[in-house]
């Protein structure tokens, strides 16, 4: 299982420096949505120069104009780019052939998207579905338990990340699940007060 680490609702500049720090110590760094929509194109290469041993993930949060939306987001240097499943099909589609085509990898965040729509969009093979407890809710996340009912209803879903309140615990319970490919933790690493030291507890934690 890998660690993505969410870098979210900072100064780029602070972004860049955290970037930096956090550099090899997590599998995947995020550039979040806030500091996408703040700081844009230029942001997003901004990290990209930050990030050079870990993957960056931009989390464009894609729901229309996919095709431009993913081309700009690999030219920026992106490994990987969200798309909302609460989008269209043809946007899924879209962003699929364009993420094919730049050689990088695709993310489908499934917050609040309902069971009708999980099973029209759960067949794009070299996904990663992203299940994702909304900031904004304020009930707890039980994260294998989550993880072990979408894999029971959707089986041919080969890449899980979950995201949304994931402590140390339930990083770990995850871990010995072996049912999620990415954990995806912000605040908890981001606010801690040595953030590169929480990311590395939490590398412990899910070898």
């Amino acid at each position: 299982m890998q660690l993505q680490v969410a870098i979210d609702r900072l100064t780029l500049d602070d972004a860049v420096t955290a970037a930096k720090k956090l550099d090899g110590h997590a599998d995947i760094i995020e550039m979040g949505t806030s500091l996408v929509k703040d700081y844009g194109f230029a942001g997003m290469q901004a990290m990209r120069a930050a990030v050079v041993q870990s993957q960056l993930l931009v989390d464009l949060k894609t729901i229309d104009e996919g095709a431009y939306e993913f081309q700009q987001g690999f030219k920026a240097g992106a490994d990987i780019l969200t798309v909302m499943g609460a989008s269209s099909w043809a946007t899924i589609e879209t962003v699929a052939k364009t993420t094919a085509a730049a050689g990088g990898t695709m993310m489908i965040d499934l917050l609040e998207v309902p069971q009708v729509k999980l099973k029209i969009i759960t067949d794009v093979k070299r996904a990663i579905y992203a299940l994702h407890h909304s900031k904004d809710r304020h009930d707890k996340l039980d994260p294998t338990a989550t993880v072990a009912e979408f894999h029971h209803n959707f089986p041919q879903v080969q890449h899980i990340a979950i995201a949304g309140g994931v402590d140390l615990a339930g990083a770990k319970a995850l871990a010995a699940q072996g049912l999620t490919d990415i954990v995806i933790v912000g605040g908890t690493i981001m606010n801690a007060s040595d953030p590169v030291a929480a990311t590395e507890e939490f590398m412990e934690a899910i070898r």
